[in-house]
């Protein structure tokens, strides 16, 4: 019986996803069609984000001009990486490490730009000193209403930058370590016994994801009245949508990949058709974010004035009130 079944299976299901060269060979018209139509999409992309650049360059202030255009890269990097994916199947494991890492700067970024379009750390502080947080936000801790609130300081601010960009360090340094163990044959998605690495490795980085989210949300959900005349509720959203598609949305493909739900298609294995999938579906994704995060960042927009600048100018206008009325008297 199992002779006859393992009679049923192609080969090409059991053997690693096909070179490059070799793939175009199994693309007939409508593959072509589609690979060449993603492709123009993610070249659209890409172009897009270097002329928004050099827009924002030129039209936004220092600091804050690094940090719109890490940002606003998520996407179009995202999106250049699947497509190499998709044309160089035997290279999802690097694209998917590149684009992760990247996204993990993005979300310490995202904090930075929250505390810089408030004036800084120094104008933050001088705002928000002595002010309770509340810290019972996602991912970590939506449902613990009971949480007291925080008081911001000098050093609740510096917990919360180190909270984000723990995720930065160790997300690059534990993916390289994955690649190195991947093309040494010992980290493999689809070993999910007790003694692999992967079983190891994906878990801890999906606690330092969390942890890393944490911050973030902590400074936005106590912040984001003030900054709306800035759109930053959807700049916000469009973060947590890139976030959403590019981790979870890959990992339930992932999964069901291995779960042999997305079925073999030769010369594509399971896994590996999964992978496709996921990369075709995010450069057209991405393209659309793309436009939308144009829409929202290619544009120069200044500080928001501190409250001591709000209540020097609301005693102007007093002092120019009174010296009116005595004139007329």
């Amino acid at each position: 019986m199992e002779e006859s079944l393992n009679g049923t299976i192609d080969p090409a299901c059991l053997q690693e996803p096909p070179l490059a060269a070799d793939m175009l060979k199994y693309l007939d018209t409508f593959g072509l069609c589609l690979y060449a139509m993603l492709t123009f999409m993610s070249s659209v992309s890409l172009l897009l984000y270097l002329e928004q650049c050099v827009y924002i360059y030129k039209k936004v202030s220092y600091p804050k001009k690094t940090t719109i255009i890490w940002i606003s890269g998520a996407a179009p990097v995202i999106a250049t990486m699947a497509c190499f994916g998709m044309w160089i199947p035997r290279a999802v494991m690097i694209t998917d490490m590149a684009s992760n890492c990247y996204f993990a700067v993005v979300v310490y970024k995202v904090l930075i730009l929250l505390v810089q379009e408030l004036g800084g750390s120094s104008a933050f502080l001088e705002r928000f000193s002595g002010t309770p947080f509340k810290i019972s936000t996602g991912p970590c801790c939506c449902c613990c209403v009971c949480l007291p609130r925080v008081p911001m300081s000098r050093g609740m601010l510096f917990l919360l930058k180190i909270g984000a960009l723990q995720y930065a360090i160790l997300k690059t340094v534990l993916s390289v370590i994955s690649v190195i163990l991947w093309t040494n044959g010992y980290f493999d998605l689809s070993d999910l016994e007790i003694t692999g690495t992967a079983i190891w490795i994906n878990p801890f980085i999906g606690v330092l994801t969390i942890t890393s989210l944490w911050p973030v949300a902590i400074v936005f959900m106590n912040t984001n009245s003030l900054l709306r005349s800035l759109n930053i509720i959807p700049k916000y959203a469009m973060y947590q949508l890139i976030l959403v598609l590019s981790q979870l949305q890959t990992s339930i493909i992932n999964i069901l990949a291995l779960d042999g739900t997305i079925a073999c298609a030769p010369p594509l294995s399971s896994q590996a058709r999964g992978s496709m999938l996921s990369q075709q579906m995010m450069i057209m994704e991405m393209f659309i974010i793309t436009l939308v995060n144009r829409f929202l960042y290619r544009r120069p927009y200044d500080t928001l004035p501190s409250e001591t600048h709000d209540n020097n100018l609301n005693g102007k206008v007093a002092d120019w009130q009174t010296a009116l009325v005595e004139h007329d008297v």
